[in-house]
């Protein structure tokens, strides 16, 4: 089970959010690539950028922090960037730039045509992030909620060849009370490729009963407020994961 911190990025400082509401960010860093190298230090095998500034702009923001952070961490473990990508060009200079995976998340719902010539350009290296509450999907920083449902854009994605897709349940993201498992499971068993959890994890048990589902296709959960609150200890969370995995 991969345990992927998430290091949001607002205004070139590590934040997190409540629900995705901007006027609701704490500040936990000032100093993005040395809270990279925090978590890479305590065991992460991947990290979650977010751009939040381009998620909600619609165009990339946070261009000199998502570097640093590059630098500090160089080949050691695969990055991951969601925020603000629309266009194959932003795509092209993220990969370029030593980002392993891009995450596309409005783009996918609102220009699926541009996913599509994504995931065929740069196979292998697209994610597709989708935000859901009660099983419908939501867009433009949660803030519009689709009549999609997530099962099936999700089933679409996947045969244009997605790497794996991000589940979040934005009713319960930064709020501390626990990963919505029966419907990350659902959804990945409609599906052969990887889904990631996201979303409330907020103690060991949430890692626990992660773990108890992995074989169903949930390769991994993004680490938020709980590791920042430390109401989770990451490195513990990671080697309590990695036993599991190793006794199953």
């Amino acid at each position: 089970m991969l345990l992927i911190p998430a290091i949001d990025l607002k205004d070139g400082h590590c934040v997190r959010l409540k629900q995705g509401d901007m006027d609701q960010s704490t500040t936990f860093g000032e100093d993005p690539a040395a809270m990279a190298r925090k978590w890479v230090d305590a065991g992460a095998r991947r990290l979650h950028l977010v751009d939040l500034n381009g998620a909600f702009a619609g165009v990339p923001k946070n261009h000199g922090a998502i570097k640093s952070i590059l630098k500090a961490v160089g080949d050691e473990i695969p990055v991951q960037l969601g925020g603000g990508i629309r266009d194959l060009d932003t795509i092209e200079k993220y990969i370029d730039g030593g980002l392993r995976y891009v995450i596309i998340g409005t783009a996918a719902v609102k220009n699926p045509g541009f996913l599509k010539d994504a995931c065929s350009a740069f196979g292998g290296h697209i994610i597709v992030g989708l935000d859901a509450k009660d099983g419908k999907v939501a867009t433009d920083g949660w803030s519009k909620l689709t009549g999609h449902e997530v099962v099936d854009l999700a089933r679409k994605f996947e045969d244009w060849g997605v790497e794996s897709i991000i589940y979040t349940d934005i009713g319960r993201d930064g709020m501390l009370s626990g990963i919505n498992i029966d419907a990350t499971v659902k959804l990945a068993q409609a599906l052969s490729i990887p889904v990631i959890a996201s979303g409330g994890l907020s103690n060991m048990a949430d890692i626990e009963q992660l773990c108890a589902v992995e074989s169903e296709g949930v390769e991994g959960v993004i680490c938020g407020r709980a590791i920042y609150s430390g109401d989770l200890d990451f490195a513990a969370a990671q080697a309590r994961a990695d036993a599991l995995g190793n006794a199953a």
